[in-house]
């Protein structure tokens, strides 16, 4: 069978089409305005999402560069439908020969929001069969699935009988950027860090420290934020890579462009009480070869001083979900007390979970932002430290929150109604964690009875050795001649 070829005369001339960058939840407009710096066009936000058009330099450059995006996709058809058969139709409708040959593997992943399809998996299943039925029809064979490493990666996206589905460039998703080689238990994602940080202001005009830095993701994504260098250049490959129209001389002109790079004038200080964390934070920063701008060592929150330059912390404690700590409530009335002696004249954020726990800390924000740790309903919030007592200090004139600052509080449509926060904090952390336990034997019971499984996910296996990323080493070239082989390793 001829090999598809997706080099179509509009890509040819550079013409614009749409693409679809996902995000959490809360880091939408961070998005929209990385996309406006990059030069993309009908910005539109949504939710967890954001859509633009450009030409294919900035599908590569929106993988490449952007530091708030999960995904980029790259809508191939909008459909409606109101019934899985439907579904299958519209996906009928499509020539798939456009787009894989029976020696082409494929995965289809979805999204649903919907009181119709209760089901993402099974509309996963109607498009693979679709397809699989149309090129079977064409050729007398079936194209291979293949969950891990398909050479074609598809994504459904359906918002009650709205349908879109796209082409997915990014594979694997783009928090993994490649610099780490461990991690702690529950990291923060990466996409998140840099989103936290973008939400700050801080692009590097000052000392940045992070008291509770676990394996270094803020720290890591601070310095690459401070320095100007984009977060893909510790990243393997991308699924573009694989399709037909790739143009390998565009994406290494990409790769090799260092024009948004520059110096950095202050420095970063991640601390950690664990000194298994330390370790580790150490080996990622060393692996992301960022020793210069990043320093990391083992301290107690409680021995914190007062910096002698100007700083912001910028931090994400336990609270007492995935991780905790023996005494969680007497946490953050410490990170408060430090906040307020040690940490005078400068500004502090925090994210965190529980309001009981923010409760403790003992200070008035001047911000809070809404965002999403997983499904967690989080909140990222400023402290503006100043000296002496807040009344004497209003009685001189001063304010700890901006205009801005002030507007963004006023709009209430940013939070829930009603928020919930789950489970007190109770004062014995055995009880705490015994509940815990309780709720996931609950749920994996529960998944046993419903008899699914949990679709394989790809390891992403890191080399034992340190790569010299950019400057030091080259990056893996993608072999053409692989691209149809089901067996192809990316």
């Amino acid at each position: 069978m001829e090999k598809p070829n997706w080099q179509t005369s509009a890509t040819m001339r550079g013409e614009e089409f749409e693409m679809i960058a996902k995000t959490f939840q809360g880091l939408e407009t961070v998005l929209a305005t990385e996309l406006i710096d990059l030069g993309a066009n009908n910005i539109q936000i949504g939710r967890r999402m954001v859509s633009f058009t450009g030409n294919k330099e900035m599908l590569y450059r929106a993988n490449f560069q952007l530091r708030t995006a999960i995904k980029i996709l790259k809508p191939i058809k909008h459909f409606h439908a109101t019934s899985a058969d439907e579904v299958y139709s519209a996906v009928q409708e499509i020539d798939w020969t456009q787009y894989l040959t029976n020696e082409t593997t494929f995965a289809v992943d979805s999204v649903v929001f919907s009181t119709e399809f209760r089901h993402s998996k099974f509309v996963a299943y109607k498009v693979k069969d679709a397809i699989v039925d149309q090129m079977r029809e064409k050729t007398g064979e079936r194209p291979n699935i293949r969950v891990t490493n398909p050479d074609l990666q598809l994504h459904i996206h359906i918002a009650e009988f709205d349908c879109t589905l796209s082409l997915d460039s990014s594979g694997e998703s783009l928090h993994r950027r490649g610099y780490r080689q461990e991690s702690v238990e529950a990291p923060l994602n990466e996409v998140l860090a840099a989103g936290i940080i973008m939400l700050t202001g801080w692009k590097g005009q000052c000392d940045l420290i992070d008291p509770m830095c676990g394996s270094g993701t803020i720290p890591i994504e601070a310095a690459l934020i401070a320095r100007g260098i984009a977060p893909g250049v510790y990243r393997k490959e991308y699924a573009f890579e694989k399709w037909p129209d790739f143009d390998q001389e565009l994406f290494d002109s990409i790769y090799e462009d260092d024009s948004r790079e520059h110096d950095f004038a202050h420095h970063i200080y991640g601390y950690d009480i664990n000194r298994n964390a330390v370790a580790i934070a150490q080996n990622n920063v060393k692996a992301a070869g960022l020793s210069k701008e990043i320093s990391i060592a083992q301290q107690d929150f409680a021995d914190f001083k007062q910096p002698q330059e100007k700083s912001v912390i910028i931090t994400n404690p336990p609270y007492g979900e995935r991780i905790s700590a023996p005494d969680l409530l007497g946490l953050y009335k410490m990170i408060g007390s430090k906040f307020k002696h040690d940490f005078a004249g400068n500004d502090a954020w925090v994210l965190s979970y529980r309001e009981e726990c923010f409760d403790q800390i003992g200070l008035k924000p001047s911000l809070r932002t809404p965002l999403y740790n997983g499904s967690l309903e989080c909140e990222l919030r400023k402290y503006q430290m100043f000296s002496g007592k807040f009344d004497e200090m209003r009685a001189k004139g001063g304010d700890i929150k901006t205009a801005q600052e002030r507007r963004m509080m006023a709009d209430r449509k940013r939070f829930k109604q009603h928020r919930e926060f789950k489970d007190k904090v109770e004062d014995n952390p055995r009880e705490r964690f015994r509940r815990k336990d309780d709720r996931e034997d609950f749920k994996h019971r529960e998944f046993k009875k419903k008899g699914s499984r949990d679709e394989e996910r790809r390891d992403f296996k890191r080399d034992s050795e340190r790569r010299d990323f950019k400057r030091g080493g080259e990056r893996k070239p993608f072999n053409k001649s692989k691209s149809n082989n089901k067996n192809n390793k990316w």
